[in-house]
Formats: structure tokens, sequence, C-alpha cells
């Protein structure tokens, strides 16, 4: 699991004449992750595509260009199919003919009908001065211009202009027209001229002779009848998706498939007589792999093991076989001559296919977000599958909240078929999981504490179930309990992650591991060994020593260290601290993150008490709360049947406060409110449960978990080859 599944690097030399035959049998294997030539050997040349490459491609962009037309999607495909050479030939061009005639129409009528819907945006201005069309051109000796402005700075400058003898101004609202007769003397573009410094924009008038509302209703005539036929076009387009849908996804993925096999050869190593395909393929599918090849072809073509990436005890990567160095050189001869021999192409890193469960593969979404691990490095997604749920699930700690995030995961799982979207699910289920078991832990049901009291203490005869959150002042010490318990969580992932860094740098060596992970690991638990110890007991919060003590609320008999322990604690803190300056001595500024990573996990315990209030702030505005006991031994209890006095004895207790009534106990107008409140605020705590709680588990899990040991950047397994959807070859 933390491993990803173990790789062997492997050639594959043969004549050319059996090229296309291996190609083929590669293919079908879909196995082997093709490394591309790098052009580095003497004598040997980047192979050529197979002929009907270009072909095939030019064909591929045909049927999609046809398929982003017709919209078609999966769901259109129908029954898997087998598609001739002679399908893709006629069928494809009378479908291309079709749809080709039909889009031309379609843009056609589109373009028509931008253009109407312009004119009668444009006419609008004309329709508001109430003016016929007719009458605003055709004049020999007058100037008509109609635009939008102000009346007042447009008269200004017409009347003002040189060269105009007489001017008219019509105007509604903001448009304006404008008649003028120019001077004979004057240029043609006199009023035009005169507007050039005022704030008018200016329309063209449309040519026609109706008034603008007749000259609208013809447009709006017309564009019916575009419309009418655009829709047309539109049902024949659908038809032709229909008949068609089913060949187009079969014909692009026989196509994809041909265009696969023909351009293969681009990422070989190719002479004259001889080719050579390398590439990574899981270590346990070796045989398989060779014996597909060998049933294609016989001895015209052999397979070789070059390298088997694996780790030894250590969990460094090795290399169990590797070619002499002069293995590009001195076997040249013999691969340009039979394509009988190996030759390493380049040293490139193995693509990774994580070797984790079922179970867990939901979470590789949240691991990959960060980036696929490399080849060498531990993948964390185990971690996460173990660490991520459980911080939401505490943090939230309620049965009701738990079963609706499991519904919602649920169906996101089921619902969709994006990967994505399931692994989302997924990972949304085990959060619901985790939730309902801390919320059966807390004794609470969407904030109320109905499991607490009757079953915990009704069923078992509890005084009161196993965690509580804190909230009421009798509760405090749980408040600050799981305060410290974030506190020891932070250490022990941490530790975690350093421990992960320290065995990845053994891969360099043993000095590598002591200076870079082990400082970091012996400050780390070095300085909160210090911290829980007598030596500053007094100056720290009396709280991290009884939390755990016998008479704590998590009764482990610890009290904390003892001062020897803590000084101890405190020179391995010094020691770590040596061993940074010497080994890294660039990351000395850092080194009080040993204290504030481990501090920034009491956020665990921050959102577990803010979301326990809110949904106790909802739940006591609806049924209302009241108080028995009093200052530090005072305890909260809602009033769901009914809301006693003060003075009252409730839960073997005085009621010594009534904090707010209810609005359920408040008649029945104010109940229709309270519901709606109820209703909206536990949706609204459900909501931000995902972006409070998912979000600060996914940053603790990202930013102080995988920035220990973590870069990413490992390649993605992509076999050559087609999971074939849409055709069958039978």
């Amino acid at each position: 699991m933390l491993r990803p599944e173990q790789m062997s690097k492997v050639s594959v030399t043969g004549s050319k004449s059996v090229m296309d035959d291996v190609v083929e049998a590669v293919h079908d294997s879909n196995l082997l992750h093709v490394t591309e030539y790098d052009g580095t050997w003497e004598g040997f040349d980047q192979g050529s595509p197979i002929d009907g490459a270009e072909e095939a491609s030019e064909k591929l962009v045909t049927v999609r260009s046809i398929e982003s037309i017709l919209d078609v999607d999966d769901e259109d495909a129908g029954p898997t199919r087998i598609v001739t050479d002679d399908a893709l030939e006629e069928e494809l061009a009378e479908i291309r003919e079709r749809v080709t005639d039909l889009e031309d129409r379609r843009d056609e009528i589109r373009a028509e009908l931008t253009d109407i819907e312009e004119k009668i945006g444009a006419v609008e201005p004309f329709a508001t001065l109430g003016i016929d069309l007719d009458l605003l051109s055709g004049y020999d000796t007058l100037d008509v211009v109609v635009g939008e402005g102000k009346r007042e700075e447009v008269e200004r400058a017409v009347v003002d202009a040189d060269g105009i003898d007489a001017v008219e101004l019509f105007s509604e609202d903001d448009v304006i027209a404008v008649v003028a007769r120019p001077a004979e003397t004057a240029d043609d573009d006199v009023l035009t001229d005169a507007l050039v410094g005022v704030d008018f924009t200016t329309f063209e008038i449309p040519d026609a002779d109706a008034s603008p509302e007749e000259y609208v209703a013809e447009l709006e005539h017309r564009k019916q009848q575009l419309e009418s036929k655009r829709e047309t076009v539109e049902n024949e387009l659908e038809e032709v998706k229909v008949d068609a849908a089913g060949f187009l996804l079969a014909a692009e993925e026989q196509l994809s498939i041909d265009v696969q096999k023909r351009e293969a050869p681009l990422s070989f190593a190719t002479t004259d007589n001889a080719f050579v395909a390398e590439g990574w393929i899981p270590t346990e599918q070796y045989t398989e792999f060779a014996a597909t090849i060998t049933d294609a072809v016989g001895d015209h073509a052999e397979v070789e093991e070059l390298e088997r990436a694996s780790f030894d005890h250590h969990g460094e990567e090795s290399v169990r076989e590797e070619l002499p160095a002069d293995a590009s050189g001195a076997e040249d001869d013999a691969v340009r001559a039979d394509g009988g021999s190996s030759v390493v192409m380049r040293d490139d890193s193995p693509p990774v296919i994580p070797s984790n469960p079922g179970v867990v593969k939901p979470f590789e979404v949240l691991t990959e977000a960060v980036g696929r691990p490399k080849y060498d490095e531990f993948d964390p997604t185990v971690i996460l599958f173990m660490t991520f749920p459980a911080f939401f699930g505490f943090m939230i700690g309620d049965l009701g909240y738990g079963i609706l995030y499991a519904l919602i995961g649920y169906g996101l799982y089921t619902k969709f078929d994006s990967e994505a979207f399931k692994s989302m699910g997924g990972i949304t289920i085990f959060a619901g999981l985790f939730t309902m078991l801390f919320g059966i832990l807390y004794g609470e049901i969407f904030g109320l504490h109905l499991i607490a009291t009757h079953f915990w203490e009704g069923m078992l005869g509890m005084s009161h179930p196993p965690m509580e959150k804190g909230l009421s002042p009798a509760g405090i010490d749980w408040a600050r309990g799981w305060l410290v318990v974030s506190l020891l969580v932070g250490i022990l992932h941490l530790n975690v992650g350093w421990i992960f860094d320290f065995v990845e740098n053994l891969e360099h060596d043993i000095k590598h591991a002591v200076f870079e992970s082990a400082s970091w690991l012996l400050m780390l638990n070095g300085i909160w060994v210090w911290v829980f110890s007598d030596v500053v007991r007094g100056t720290a919060p009396e709280f991290l020593y009884t939390t755990f003590s016998s008479s704590g609320v998590i009764p482990l008999g610890f009290g904390g260290f003892s001062a020897i322990v803590g000084w101890v604690g405190f020179g391995l803190f010094v020691l770590g601290l040596v061993l940074l300056v010497l080994g890294e001595p660039i990351e000395v500024v850092e080194f009080l993150n040993v204290l504030v990573n481990v501090l920034s996990y009491t956020r665990i315990a921050a959102v577990l008490l803010a979301k326990a209030g809110m949904a106790f702030t909802v739940n006591l505005l609806f049924f209302g709360v009241y108080v028995t006991g009093e200052g530090s031994h005072a305890e909260f209890h809602f009033g769901l049947g009914h809301m006693p006095h003060v003075g009252d004895m409730a839960h073997g207790h005085e009621v010594t406060e009534i904090m707010f009534g209810g609005l359920v106990h408040s008649g029945p107008a104010m109940l229709v409110v309270g519901l709606l409140v109820l209703v909206l605020g536990h949706a609204l705590v459900l909501a931000l449960g995902v972006t409070s709680a998912g979000l600060q588990a996914v940053r603790l899990e990202y930013v102080e978990f995988f920035g220990k040991f973590y870069d990413g950047g490992g390649r993605e397994y992509e076999p050559f080859g087609y999971e074939r959807t849409y055709t069958t070859e039978d």
C-alpha cells in the first residue's frame, strides 16, 4: 500500500518485417508504457508512421467534428458494433455530407437572425422619436442626423456652426433628430462636423418607408419565419444524431485505435532492417507480455527485461539488472542486423501504479490533488484513509449529521459515472461513518443528547456518555482535554511524516537520513517530552498534565513526565538542532516548526467546539435551554418535552436558570418560525461542516503531514492500448 506496483523496463527488438505484427500484439496486450526514443543512438532514427496514419487521423478529425455539431455523448452510444473500412468510407461520407449541408443552412439562418435582431434593436430609438422612417432620409437639400444626447448641447452646437442656414430639432427623451439645411457653399459633412465636440451617439437610419412600428412588425414576422426554419433544420440534425450517433462513437473509437497503432513507430528506434521499442510494464505481467509477443511473431522478435525497479528492506529503489556501459555502442551492429539485442533508451523513472486495496482507492483523489507519488516515494493514501475521516468525524461527531453525510456520499458514488465523483462519494461515506461513530460516543444526534440519555445513561446506567464535547461549565474539562488530545494527534501524525522522510532519505545514505530527518524527529519528540514534564509545570497550562491523570476526564494515570525525563527530552531537542545545523543549516530558521506545526492541530478541538456550539444554538432557539446547578457545576438541558420553571427538579438537580424559553414553547405562530429556524439552522451546520471540518482536515494532511516527506510529480501509467467501449472485434 505504501509502495506502488513493481515495474520492469523491457525492450522489444526485431526485424522491421514483423514490426506491424508486434505493434498489433503490444496494443492488444495493453501493458507496455512506451518510452519515447530520444534520438541519442548513433545509427538509429525515429520510426515512421505506418501507411494510412495520416488518412486515419483526418477521418478521426472529421468524426469528432460531426460529433461536436450533433452534440453526441456517451448516452447515445447504443450496442457495440464492428466498424469496417467500407463503413468508414461510405457511411461516414454520407453522414458528413448531410450534416455539413444542414450545418451550412443553420449557419445561414443564424446569421440572418442575428442581422434582424440587430435591426430590431437599432430601430427602437426611432420608435421612441415617433417619426416615419421615410421622412428621415432621401433629401437633396437637407441633412438629417438621428442620435442620442442632450438636446441643449446639440442645439447650441448646430446653431453656432458655420455653414448651416437653418436647423430644426425633434426630440423625445434623449433621442434627437436634427434636420439642417446647409449653405450652398458648405461642405457635405458640415452637420456631422458640427456635432464632433458634442456627447452625441449617432444612429444609422433604417432604409424603410414605413413607420418604425410597421418596420419592426415586418422584422418580427421575418424573425418568426427564420426561427421556424431553424427549428426544422435542428430537428433534421436531431434525426441524424439518433440515426448516426452509435456509428460515430464506434467510428471514433476504431479510428483512435487505428491512429494509435499506425503512429506507434514514432516512439521506436529504427534502422533500415530493425526496430527497438522500450517501455515499462508491471513486473508480475512480464511473462504474459513476453508470451504475447512470441505467440504473434515467434522468434522474429525478442523481449528482454532490462531493469526491475524494486525496493529493498530499507525502502530503497534498486535495479536488479543493468546493461553494460557500452550497450548503446558495441551492440549496435547486432541490433541493426536483426534486432536481436537490447539497448536502454534513456534513464527514465518508472510510471506509478498505486497498489492500494479497493477500500482505500477513493482517497487517491486527495493524494493526486497534490500530485501522483513518485515511484521512489511513499504513497500516503493509506494514511489519508486512516486519518482524514477520523479527523472529520471527530470534529463533527453527531449521529444525525453522519447519516446525512453518508447518504450524500452514497448518492455521489451511485449516481455519477465520473471516477472523481465516485471517489468523492467514497470519501464522504467514510467521513459520514466516522461522524456517526463519534456521534454515538458523544451521545448526540443533531446536537441533542438523546443517545446519551436513552442509551448510555438509560440502558447502560452510565452517568454520562464515554465522551463529551464540553460546552457546559460542568464539562469544561472535556473542552480543555480535546486541546491536549489534538496536540498528541499532531505529534503522532508528524512523527509518521518524518519517519517516512527518514526512510526515503536512506535511499541516498545514512548521513542524509540522520541530518535531514532524524534531526527533526529528535527535535519534535524532545521538545514535547520537555513540555509535558515537570520542568515547565506551573508555566504551561495545568490541563496539559491533568487531562490523562487518574482524576482527569480521560483517566489513563499519566500526570506528566518527571523532571529528569523532561531534561532528557530537552537534550534530544538540542541534539536534533545541532544535527540540523551541521546537515541543513539553511533550515535552522524553521526549527520552531516542531512547536508551531503541532499547535496547528489544535484546530481540531476548535472546530469541534465551534460546530457543537452552532448545533447547540439552533436547538436552543427551537427547544429552549434550562440550567441545573450553579457555577462550575452548571449543566445545560434542552426543553424537549416541556420547559420547567426555576426551582423545579430536573435530571436530579434543581433548575437554576432558564437560558431561553424556546420557540416551540411560545405558541403556534412562533412554532412555525421555530421549525424554519430548526431546519435551516441544521442545514447550515451540515454545509459548514464540509467547509470547516473538511477543509481543516485536508489542510492538516497537505500542509503539516505531506510537507514533511512528500513531493509528488510521479508519472501516470499509460499503457499502449485501448479499452474498447463502443466497438468489438468479434
